[in-house]
C-alpha cells in the first residue's frame, strides 16, 4: 500500500470538499445548491454532542465540518511527512491521525465559539404581540389609528396600532395589545388593565 497516495487522496478530498461547500453554501449563488447531503451531522454512532448554555441545540463533534477537517488536515501533514520526513511509516500515520484530530478540534471550537455562541432556539411565544406592553409614540385618536413602539426577542418594535375602545390616546401612554390583526395592533390602557386585578 502506498501510504503517499493515501494521504494525497485525502487531502485533495477534504479540499474538494472544503471547495463544495464554499461554492454552494457560503457564497449564497442563487440556484445552485452543491451541499453534499450524504453526510448531513447525522451519525449513526452515538452523538458526542456538546450542550450550550441558554437552552441553544446541541451540535455533534462528528459532522460534515469536521470529518471534512481531519481529512483535509490527516491528507496534508500524512503527504508532507512522508515526501520529506526519514520518519516511519507507523510514525507518520500516528502525527497524520494526531494532525487530523487537531483540525477537526480547531473547526468545531470555531463553530461552537463563533458561529452557534449567539444563536438560540425560536420560541414562537417570543414573538406574539398578544399581551406586549408598549408606549404610544404618535397619539391615536378617537376611532383613528396612532403607531407604538414596543421591545420583543431584544429588539425594539413600532407598529400601527388602534384603541381596543375607540378611545383617544395620548402620546407616551402605556398600553398592553389585546389583540393584533392584519398588521393593526388593538391595545388598552396598561392602568385599566392593571386595575382589573
Amino acid at each position: 500500500m502506498n501510504w503517499t497516495v493515501v494521504y494525497l487522496s485525502c487531502f485533495l478530498f477534504g479540499l474538494m470538499l472544503t471547495v463544495v461547500s464554499f461554492i454552494g453554501g457560503g457564497l449564497r449563488i442563487p440556484h445552485l445548491h452543491l451541499h453534499p447531503h450524504f453526510w448531513h451531522g447525522h451519525v449513526a454512532a452515538p452523538r458526542a454532542g456538546l450542550r450550550l448554555a441558554n437552552g441553544r441545540p446541541d451540535m455533534p463533534h462528528v459532522n460534515f465540518a469536521t470529518v471534512n477537517a481531519f481529512l483535509t488536515w490527516f491528507g496534508a501533514a500524512g503527504y508532507l511527512l512522508s515526501q520529506f520526513s526519514t520518519l516511519l511509516t507507523a510514525a507518520i500515520l500516528l502525527i497524520a491521525i494526531a494532525a487530523g484530530f487537531a483540525g477537526a478540534a480547531i473547526i468545531f471550537w470555531f463553530v461552537v465559539k463563533f458561529l452557534l455562541g449567539h444563536e438560540h432556539e425560536l420560541d414562537p411565544l417570543d414573538y406574539d404581540r398578544v399581551g406586549v406592553l408598549a408606549r404610544v409614540v404618535s397619539g391615536i385618536r378617537a376611532g383613528g389609528t396612532g403607531e407604538i413602539i414596543f421591545s420583543q426577542a431584544r429588539t425594539r418594535h413600532t407598529c400601527g396600532a388602534r384603541a381596543e375602545n375607540g378611545e383617544a390616546l395620548a402620546r407616551g401612554t402605556e398600553v398592553v395589545v389585546t389583540r393584533y390583526e392584519h398588521g393593526i395592533a388593538y391595545v388598552r390602557r396598561w392602568e385599566d388593565l392593571a386595575t382589573l386585578r
